[in-house]
């Protein structure tokens, strides 16, 4: 009679598809952003435990699956939990804190300044910065030259988060008070509506 036990050992395990797919995409955006473009999707497979064939099947190649993992990075819903009234103030205080306060953020800033540098990816970036990050900013000030305004605003922003991702450490004491004095009053012209033509 056979062991019930080795049955079940035996059956193969079903596959969660939805779960590998995502277990991959996790684990681009963490290669791509400490790696760039140069890893390879079997370092991608092994991060996620996955086949490598896997990774094809689902995304069809590297680039089609770097464009998914940069868009799962820069998702727009952010923007939608931005207070006019207070957004200035804690901005600031988030660039005068470590980048290793938020892991996740830090990655996708990475992965972004990777991206940018690279031949093959900054193209696919540009239209998804454009999609992303410049049109959401765009429609969240409003009024008047709203695109020329985003882009100042995405510049500013980027620059802080690149003097805060080269510092490395949470700024103290009355240096800490007095950048996010500045930062903030920055920021503050940056959001401010803007005036009739």
């Amino acid at each position: 009679m056979t062991d019930p036990a080795l049955l079940v050992r035996s059956r193969p395990r079903r596959r969660d598809a939805e779960a590998t797919r995502q277990a991959i995409l996790e684990a681009a955006k963490k290669q791509f952003a400490l790696v760039g473009y140069d890893c390879t999707l079997r370092d991608i497979a092994g991060e996620a435990g996955a086949d490598v064939a896997l990774v094809k099947r689902y995304f069809g190649g590297k680039e089609a699956l770097f464009v998914e993992a940069l868009k799962a990075s820069f998702g727009s819903d952010d923007l939608s939990e931005w207070d006019r009234q207070t957004f200035a103030r804690e901005i600031a205080t988030m660039l005068a804190d470590s980048p290793h306060a938020d892991e996740a953020r830090t990655h996708r800033f990475q992965f972004l300044l990777r991206a940018a540098t690279s031949p093959t990816t900054a193209p696919l970036l540009n239209v998804l910065v454009q999609e992303r990050f410049l049109g959401p900013i765009r429609e969240w000030l409003g009024g008047v030259d709203a695109q020329a305004r985003a882009r100042v605003f995405a510049a500013s922003y980027i620059g802080f988060l690149v003097e805060r991702l080269i510092r490395g450490e949470a700024l103290q004491g009355r240096e800490r008070e007095i950048f996010i004095d500045r930062v903030s009053a920055i920021f503050t012209v940056l959001t401010a509506e803007a005036g009739p033509a």
